[in-house]
């Protein structure tokens, strides 16, 4: 599958034999309805081509995504089968010190110190999401006059 491309300028999905007028001569000759639809031509393969791109880059870091998901899930469960058996190997060892109830205790509470660590280093890591990078870049190079303006429109 090939990503969609994306030209620069006033010649981006622009055809010699679609008839588009370029020069100041050309425009001057041609009716407000022919450059209307080309406007709208114009404007309706940018949005075309936009979507493509998002959807394109959308199936590409959901790919990369549900991978990482996968290694992760495996990863995470061998971990906590080890962690599993180490914490009880700690609490065997601690019961032969002191009651088992603290021993227990003192394991939890060292689990709870570790779960707190990964919190604050996932939260840290989440914040490096990129998100659509490439469908933002181009969405911001469409002109203003094209972009809704809060204000409203005055008549």
């Amino acid at each position: 599958m090939s990503m969609p491309t994306q030209g620069s300028g006033l010649d981006s999905g622009y055809h010699p034999d679609a008839g588009a007028p370029h020069t100041a001569s050309e425009v001057k000759g041609s009716s407000l309805g022919d450059l209307m639809r080309q406007v709208t031509t114009d404007l309706s393969t940018l949005m075309r081509q936009e979507v493509e791109l998002a959807k394109a880059e959308i199936r590409q870091e959901g790919k990369k995504a549900g991978k990482a998901a996968g290694l992760f899930g495996g990863a995470g469960f061998g971990g906590y089968m080890v962690a599993l058996f180490v914490s009880i190997a700690i609490w065997q060892f601690l019961d032969n010190v002191m009651d088992s109830g603290l021993a227990a205790l003192i394991v939890a509470v060292i689990w709870a110190v570790v779960a707190a660590v990964l919190y604050s280093m996932a939260k840290k890591n989440a914040q490096h999401v990129r998100g659509l990078k490439q469908t933002n870049d181009s969405v911001q190079r469409i002109p203003d006059a094209l972009k809704p303006h809060p204000e409203g429109v005055t008549r």
